[in-house]
């Protein structure tokens, strides 16, 4: 067995990090110039794939790592240990919700970091409850906002001529809470609900290769089963257009809305990306790619900032599209030329960061701070 897997950090969730940060890219280039699905039919099926799955593995890991860093707090019960691992967790998720919230107000609504923070300041206070009453948080979480979606307006607070682009009543008390817990990118319910997966996932022996494979399976299983089940529910039940729209509202496995067949798909494609990065880097941890990726996955936080500030900047000024007030729909092809360009020069700059500092700049900073 590769010793990064017998080491304090399993460098796999880093990879896993480093992919999901690819999705990102994909997507959120996409979204924000509205070049999603204005392509050939072989590129949008394949853009397609990272539609909510790469925000879905980033939670998921999140909940592993918060697992893994509470581990001896868990295990020795020492209030210490505890309060210090409680105490660094709600810092770090005060500076990922203040780290988003600017983010929002300079245009990005697509933010993840501060329903990420959120997400985080809840796990600090459930790191030492039992695996049963995360499943039964899980369960409820799950079915809470499966009610939800289906009894109240889901569009409720969305620009009726830009959905999902402008949300109308954000930065007041009752559309911010809504957004937060309802109907926003990344709700808590039932986004939290990777997290508290992840949390579960990180409490095995994820060096054990028989676990590991346990897991693989039946994340694979799960995801066949989930994404041909909501197919046939689909078909069964929208007859007519009206009821098609219906179907694809509670069955669809997309994000939106993010019912409980897109939490069954998505957190199932997430174990499996993540149980796959773990064995590429077992088995090649000594390339120079595989440990770029390893690096970049590590600076994941900088490239996310990066990606916003930078890289829809470039968009804005050479495509020459209004992303935050309106767009003009860009064709599929030359933005993911462009978020693969955007992907390798972060991998670049990751690998020759990481030849001087241990962790990314503001990585750095939270690190300081928690």
């Amino acid at each position: 067995m590769s010793s990064n897997l017998n080491s304090h950090r399993i460098e796999g969730l880093d990879f896993a990090r480093a992919i999901a940060m690819f999705g990102m890219l994909v997507m959120n280039f996409m979204v924000s110039t509205g070049a999603q699905g204005n392509g050939a039919p072989a590129l949008v099926w394949f853009t397609n794939l990272f539609e909510g799955r790469a925000a879905a593995t980033f939670v998921t890991l999140a909940g592993i790592g918060i697992s893994l860093m509470t581990r001896k707090a868990r295990i020795t019960s020492e209030q210490e240990l505890i309060q210090r691992a409680r105490t660094s967790l709600l810092k770090r998720s005060l500076f990922l919700f203040v780290l988003g919230m600017l983010l929002y107000s300079i245009g990005w609504s697509g933010d993840i970091l501060h329903y990420y923070g959120f997400f985080m300041c809840v796990a600090a206070f459930i790191i030492l409850t039992s695996p049963t009453f995360i499943i039964v948080l899980l369960t409820t979480i799950s079915l809470v906002a499966q009610f939800c979606q289906i009894f109240f307006n889901y569009m409720h607070g969305w620009s009726p001529t830009q959905p999902f682009l402008e949300y109308l009543d954000f930065w007041t008390v009752t559309g911010f809470l809504r957004n937060l817990f309802f109907n926003g990118y990344h709700p808590v319910f039932p986004w939290i609900g990777f997290l508290l997966i992840g949390m579960l996932i990180g409490r095995l022996n994820l060096t054990d290769a028989r676990i590991r494979k346990i897991i693989l399976i039946v994340s694979l299983i799960m995801l066949t089963a989930t994404e041909l089940l909501s197919k046939i529910l689909i078909h069964l039940f929208s007859p007519s257009i009206l009821d098609m729209e219906r179907a694809l509202f509670i069955f669809e496995t997309g994000p939106f809305p993010p019912n409980l067949f897109y939490l069954l798909s998505n957190s199932a494609s997430a174990l499996l990306v993540i149980m796959l990065s773990i064995y590429i880097v077992n088995k090649w941890s000594n390339n120079l790619l595989i440990r770029s990726l390893i690096y970049t996955g590590q600076l994941t936080l900088t490239h996310y900032v990066s990606h916003v500030v930078i890289g829809i900047v470039i968009l804005l000024l050479f495509d020459k599209v209004v992303v935050f007030n309106g767009y003009v729909a860009q064709p599929l092809l030359p933005i993911f030329l462009y978020a693969c360009v955007f992907f390798i020069v972060s991998v670049i700059f990751s690998a020759l960061w990481r030849r001087k500092y241990s962790r990314g700049p503001i990585e750095m900073l939270m690190r300081r701070w928690s």
